[in-house]
């Protein structure tokens, strides 16, 4: 039974990681995400529902080209249904052996992830954190928390202005050199995804990991 409930989580978060594809390249391109069929990106033909089957219609069906125009598939695609998948996996092992297969823990973490994804890649894409994948959610987060009692009204608060108030500093400083206003929006989501005192942590950590980073790069 746990075997088919990894196994679901697994698939769950493979769909869900192509969906965050299909947001990232319609949100660029000004495109509603409920509505019309999937379209290649370079040809505009519209796609086959089996062209759109993760993982498997990139490696074995399309073998990483358009089935119109032979045009290359970015390998963002693959890569991101992979991340999530074995995120929500990470994520069902976490709270594997409780009552219930799914909890509303599950499921606030998996709606944390696909944010985060989402902000990582259109950052890492575009260089541009945009409000709706960030301010918004953290209003919702805000009172989802505290609607189940998970945190404090007055915790979250304390984060959020910490996460949000340590990116304005630098914003103020450097008038908007050394980092943008989508930073600071950030900092606010990390504090009420953390609450307060991780949100210290997470920004020492990020600093930290981004300096050994830049060594490579």
């Amino acid at each position: 039974m746990w075997n088919l409930y990894y196994l679901l989580s697994f698939v769950f978060g493979l769909v869900t990681g192509s969906f965050l594809n299909a947001c990232l390249w319609r949100t660029r391109e000004n495109l509603s995400i409920v509505r019309g069929r999937s379209i290649c990106p370079h040809c505009r033909h519209q796609l086959a529902w089996f062209d759109n089957i993760p993982l498997f219609s990139f490696f074995i069906l399309l073998r990483g080209k358009c089935r119109y125009c032979r045009a290359p598939i970015s390998w963002q695609y693959p890569l991101v249904e992979l991340a999530t998948g074995l995120l929500f996996l990470l994520v069902a092992g976490r709270y594997q052996g409780n009552d219930i297969f799914i909890t509303p823990e599950m499921v606030r973490d998996w709606l944390i992830i696909c944010f985060l994804i989402f902000i990582f890649v259109y950052d890492l894409k575009h260089q541009e954190i945009l409000d709706h994948a960030t301010l918004f959610p953290a209003i919702i987060f805000y009172l989802f928390f505290i609607s189940m009692r998970w945190e404090s009204w007055d915790n979250l608060l304390l984060a959020a202005v910490v996460g949000g108030g340590f990116f304005f500093v630098q914003y103020f400083i450097s008038q908007g050199k050394w980092i943008g206003g989508g930073d600071i929006r950030l900092g606010i989501f990390m504090g009420v995804l953390l609450g307060w005192p991780k949100i210290v942590l997470a920004l020492a950590l990020a600093y930290v990991v981004g300096a050994l980073a830049s060594v490579f790069l």
